[in-house]
């Protein structure tokens, strides 16, 4: 069930991605991403009081809280290397953060991947990094640049080896999941209002109208993004976490293909052998799961 579990965090984490960049070109990016959080804090709290959820609160629950601190650092540093240096550099190393610490944290606890799953990580990683699509040329990488990406690789990795720790039941993942959003619409809240302070908009030129009419996508995203944590911690719990953080960082792959069939984007070769050599490593770590 881990391969199962993590394709699947890996099919959710592409799609949200991919409507939350579509979000972006209409609403500024700290609104989308405060606004589809706090959706999902809502609907996370009306499953927590359903459920009970509020009787596993314990010691684990501060990993949610760090993942909710760490998640919305991360991809602000994240936003802004996109924005300062070249996307196909940035994008590949920001997604093999998902994949190096986890898989550091699972081979220091003592877990040994078979030959067949090495070979597929490698397989794997480097699918990864040619479907996000690097950059050609000797574009240089300025130093800051440099200093944000890898902070955001760093913070997406915690975040996954985070959310794994954070319980051991289904009803102790919902509150878990419900304190890390709690946590990220805090530290998004408190970045977007330190940037409308310094003259951002928090609200597109249409004004709020714009806002209410995406809510309904606002809602996948947030959502989406609750189920692959969600998603990603059975993996971790189901089986290595060697394999499951490899599985769960295919999404750019998910992504780019979302785009190339919604927005008719097409994928050049390099980012197609990149989508082959996953779906290869996947077959050889899934066979091994």
């Amino acid at each position: 069930m881990t391969a199962v579990f993590a394709l699947t965090t890996s099919l959710l984490w592409g799609l949200a991605d991919f409507g939350g960049g579509l979000l972006t070109r209409r609403l500024p990016a700290l609104t989308v991403v405060v606004v589809s959080q706090l959706l999902a804090v809502l609907v996370l709290g009306t499953v927590v009081l359903a459920t009970g959820g509020w009787t596993d609160a314990g010691p684990r629950l501060w990993f949610a809280v760090a993942a909710g601190v760490v998640g919305p650092a991360a991809m602000l540093a994240f936003y802004k290397a996109l924005a300062l240096g070249p996307m196909g550099v940035v994008a590949p190393v920001g997604a093999l953060g998902g994949v190096v610490v986890p898989i550091g944290v699972g081979i220091a606890a003592g877990e040994r991947p078979g030959l067949w799953q090495f070979t597929g990580i490698a397989i794997a990683v480097g699918g990864v990094v040619l479907a996000s699509g690097p950059a050609r040329g000797g574009t240089p990488v300025a130093r800051q640049t440099l200093l944000y990406t890898l902070f955001a690789a760093f913070g997406f990795g915690a975040v996954m080896a985070l959310i794994a720790e954070a319980s051991t039941t289904l009803t102790g993942l919902f509150l878990a999941l419900f304190v890390q959003r709690v946590c990220n619409v805090a530290v998004g809240g408190t970045a977007l209002a330190a940037a409308v302070r310094r003259g951002s908009p928090a609200l597109p030129a249409e004004g709020l109208g714009a806002v209410r009419a995406a809510l309904p996508a606002l809602a996948f995203v947030g959502l989406a993004d609750v189920a692959a944590n969600g998603t990603y911690n059975l993996a971790a719990q189901s089986g290595p976490v060697t394999v499951a953080a490899v599985l769960a960082s295919l999404y750019p792959v998910v992504t780019a293909l979302a785009a190339r069939g919604v927005l008719s984007e097409r994928l050049r070769s390099v980012q197609a052998a990149g989508a082959g050599l996953a779906l290869v490593g996947t077959v050889l770590l899934a066979s091994g799961a």
